[in-house]
């Protein structure tokens, strides 16, 4: 049986100065969209360009963070939270949510395809292969901070993990690394493959949501759920009923795409 090696939350430390992490998993994420959507905007038919790059990665920066964070106050906490307002802004004690921060990477997809007179479509299938792999480095990071652990597990599991951050000794699935292969390389392979020649406008898009709601949906039941939510409606967690709209959205842009084609 393995124990979670309670790393260091802070990965460097310069004078008064701390870098988290989670924070520097993130600053990895920009990183790779950056880079690899650089090769992607040397293929003219995609439609973005570099300049258009630049401005996506700011939008899509302000998207993640406001979104991800102002999502995990109203889809997780939002008693707590419009009780206690100023705590919304202490990001340093964590607190962000997936889901929130989809919507605010949409929301800036559509200002700037809107501000640039581009579909919105095109903008989406450019930037949804790029995505990916910042989940997989957010996962890094989770399973570096010791949260989000598994749900209990048989202790023959050869990768069961205490996690001495639950206080309960009990084996345990270390799910943020299975959220890390499914959300992140798995589904960046899937996308990035389908994405390398020429698609139906929307499809790209189509096929990520829903493939980012299944992984999901399915790690979900390995995730210990929140304590302050449980299990909810047939014993689904507050994260799986998020995902059933992305998946059925997804679904029905990728037929829709494909038909229109």
């Amino acid at each position: 049986m393995l124990i979670h090696p309670e790393f260091d939350p802070i990965a460097v430390r310069m004078g008064p100065v701390a870098i988290h992490w989670y924070g520097l998993m993130y600053l990895i994420g920009f990183g790779l969209f950056y880079l690899l959507g650089m090769f992607r905007c040397r293929q003219d038919w995609r439609g973005i360009s570099r300049t258009n790059l630049d401005d996506l990665l700011f939008y899509g920066m302000i998207g993640v963070i406001l979104g991800g964070r102002l999502g995990f106050v109203c889809f997780y906490q939002p008693e707590y939270y419009f009780s206690h307002p100023l705590a919304i802004f202490e990001v340093w004690n964590g607190g962000m949510s997936a889901h929130g921060g989809f919507i605010g990477v949409i929301l800036a997809l559509l200002y700037f395809a809107w501000s640039n007179h581009k579909s919105v479509l095109t903008v989406g299938d450019f930037v949804a292969p790029l995505v990916p792999l910042g989940f997989f480095f957010g996962r890094l990071g989770n399973f570096i901070n010791g949260e989000l652990w598994g749900r209990a597990a048989s202790a023959d599991l050869p990768w069961a993990m205490i996690f001495p951050q639950a206080g309960d000794g009990i084996a345990r699935h270390p799910s943020q690394l299975y959220e890390a292969t499914l959300e992140g390389l798995v589904l960046f392979l899937v996308v990035w493959i389908y994405s390398v020649k020429p698609r139906p406008a929307g499809a790209v898009s189509g096929l990520f949501l829903m493939g980012y709601g299944l992984a999901r949906f399915i790690v979900e039941f390995f995730r210990e759920p929140d304590s302050y939510l449980g299990l909810q409606l047939f014993d689904l967690s507050r994260g799986q009923w998020l995902s059933i709209p992305m998946i059925l959205f997804g679904l029905g842009l990728y037929i829709w795409a494909q038909r229109r084609n």
